[in-house]
């Protein structure tokens, strides 16, 4: 499932909506198979009746089993905007974290050998706030994600350099003081219009002119 576009934020635009890798559904996949097989080789031979109950209910349990892992691939999300990091899983109970791009410090992946054969590995993302460190598995192509996310932080902070530009320039066309014009910018941080970094960078800026 998609993550749902009622979801975003205004002017804000889905970059990558990854579901995990299917390696996260393969081991009880495996077992299933597996116990499908055994039930297949008994089946032919003189096996004691029992056993072969047995495998009938091992058989139910375990694509119980899977079933319940298929749900929890389908409804889970990795996804990348244009303004935030967001990972969401969950059928009945919903549950996830959001992570904006101007609060991340550093990103980073993880990939064993085998997660390199597959294409699959971890990334953790490192921010500034409570979460601290906040590590995703099972991620596809982790190299690649994290370019992406390095390449929207970026283009993120141009935004917001865009916008300090064009509220400082709003201010001196108007004849504003720097007074005047710090007042409108602690009204745009406080909106959320400005992050703290941009706001203190202008500040500074407006403060030794």
């Amino acid at each position: 499932m998609p993550y749902p576009q009622k979801l975003l934020r205004e002017d804000e635009e889905i970059v990558l909506d990854l579901h995990p890798h299917l390696w996260f559904l393969f081991p009880r996949l495996l077992a299933m198979i597996g116990i499908i097989v055994l039930g297949i080789v008994t089946v032919s031979s003189n096996v004691w009746e029992g056993f072969n109950v047995v495998l009938g209910i091992a058989l139910v349990a375990v694509t119980g089993w899977w079933l319940i892992r298929l749900a929890a691939y389908l409804s889970t999300n990795f996804v990348l905007t244009t303004d935030r990091v967001v990972y969401r899983q969950g059928v009945l109970r919903k549950s996830g974290i959001e992570i904006p791009l101007e609060r991340i410090n550093t990103v980073f992946f993880e990939q064993r050998i085998w997660d390199r054969l597959i294409k699959a590995g971890n990334v953790s993302v490192e921010s500034a706030g409570e979460s601290g460190r906040t590590h995703f598995t099972d991620i596809r192509n982790p190299e690649q994600v994290v370019n992406e996310i390095h390449a929207q932080m970026d283009a993120n902070e141009d935004r917001g350099n865009d916008r300090v530009g064009q509220a400082a320039a709003r201010g001196v066309a108007s004849g504003l003081s720097n007074a005047e014009q710090l007042e409108k910018l602690a009204q745009l941080h406080a909106s959320g219009a400005l992050t703290d970094a941009e706001f203190q960078a202008q500040k500074a800026k407006l403060l030794s002119s």
